[in-house]
């Protein structure tokens, strides 16, 4: 029992790490254009993306595929970027509802991208255990479980900020994903110069 809540302890604390903010970024950038109207739609979404995550770290973990890190570190921001500048350009304009295949598609896809830069980690931490499948379940189950908590703490800070202060969702999905672009920016020249 202490593998299980070890493993899920670690996927816990791989999104949960204010050090390293790239997950926290790309969900608060995934689930801001939605409300708890939409939970459905965003709990799909976030387990879609887990499902990429899980995917890359399996994969890896059995040296199916082995990528340059250092792109995958540039990558990541660029999902974040994407992600936010989409919903500049389509916040009040309803296009999410008639967009949810290509939505999910591309969670998936950014999923893979994301678990690619935690596969070399995972790999090292599953080397010689009998069932690496097991223990990436259990990882995943932590990886899901803090990513609700991210998703429930952004819908909630969109619900108050929307309801108590009166800011229109239009509003509140540009000012957060301009705050996200401002963030990932930086990220993203740093990587792109490290290449």
């Amino acid at each position: 029992m202490t593998d299980f809540w070890f493993n899920v302890k670690l996927g816990l604390t791989h999104v949960l790490d204010i050090n390293a903010y790239d997950h926290i970024l790309f969900l608060i950038a995934l689930t801001v254009p939605y409300t708890f109207k939409d939970w459905k739609k965003v709990l799909w979404l976030v387990t879609v993306f887990t499902i990429g995550h899980s995917i890359s770290l399996l994969l890896g973990s059995y040296n199916v595929i082995a990528v340059n890190s250092a792109w995958v570190e540039f990558l990541i921001p660029v999902t974040i970027l994407l992600t936010a500048l989409f919903n500049v350009f389509t916040a009040g304009k309803g296009a999410r509802k008639e967009k949810m295949g290509i939505n999910f598609f591309v969670t998936l896809f950014f999923g893979l991208i994301h678990g690619l830069g935690f596969s070399g980690f995972f790999r090292m931490n599953v080397e010689g255990r009998d069932n690496k499948l097991l223990t990436l379940l259990e990882f995943a189950l932590g990886v899901e479980a803090a990513q609700i908590i991210v998703v429930l703490a952004v819908l909630l800070l969109g619900f108050l900020i929307q309801a108590v202060f009166r800011f229109n969702k239009r509003d509140w999905v540009m000012v957060i994903s301009s705050i996200v672009i401002g963030v990932a920016l930086p990220i993203l020249r740093d990587t792109y110069l490290s290449l």
